[in-house]
């Protein structure tokens, strides 16, 4: 998980939140509501893990999927937006931090979660930015599952 700074301007991770069955919800959606309710969040970026071919694989499906019971549970807007080479991105940054191999697992996603949230604000606060020309997924807002 990611937010963004009160102006909207810079995106600081915050946690991974790990989900011991990829079935059970329960206890993320209640995590995700926790942390709604403390940072004050109004939108929800989603990553969407589009293949590098631009076409939609599996997992898009389950995004979409989570993307639509987020929705349900907050009534917040999710956005979802494109993920690609996010890991790889978060993977040099920690690299160049000088992180230890060994160490970097443990926040990989919490960093690839604020890459993703980086580039839906920096998208936004670009002046006419056209609707269709965002940065997510078709035009669609976007949200990181990883975040």
């Amino acid at each position: 998980m990611a937010v963004s700074d009160p102006l909207g301007v810079t995106a600081q991770g915050l946690e991974t939140i790990v989900r011991k069955d990829e079935n059970k919800l329960r206890r993320t959606c209640a995590r995700i509501e926790e942390l709604i309710r403390e940072y004050k969040i109004e939108t929800i970026v989603l990553g969407y893990p589009k293949n590098m071919n631009n076409t939609l694989g599996e997992r898009v499906k389950m995004t979409e999927s989570f993307k639509a019971m987020l929705e349900r549970r907050t009534g917040l807007p999710v956005i979802l937006w494109d993920e690609r080479l996010t890991t790889a991105a978060a993977e040099a940054v920690l690299k160049e931090s000088g992180v230890r191999r060994e160490n970097r697992k443990a926040v990989i996603d919490k960093v690839a979660a604020s890459l993703i949230l980086q580039g839906y604000l920096d998208r936004q606060s670009m002046p006419d930015k056209d609707p269709d020309e965002r940065g997510g997924a078709d035009g669609k807002e976007e949200c990181d599952e990883s975040s």
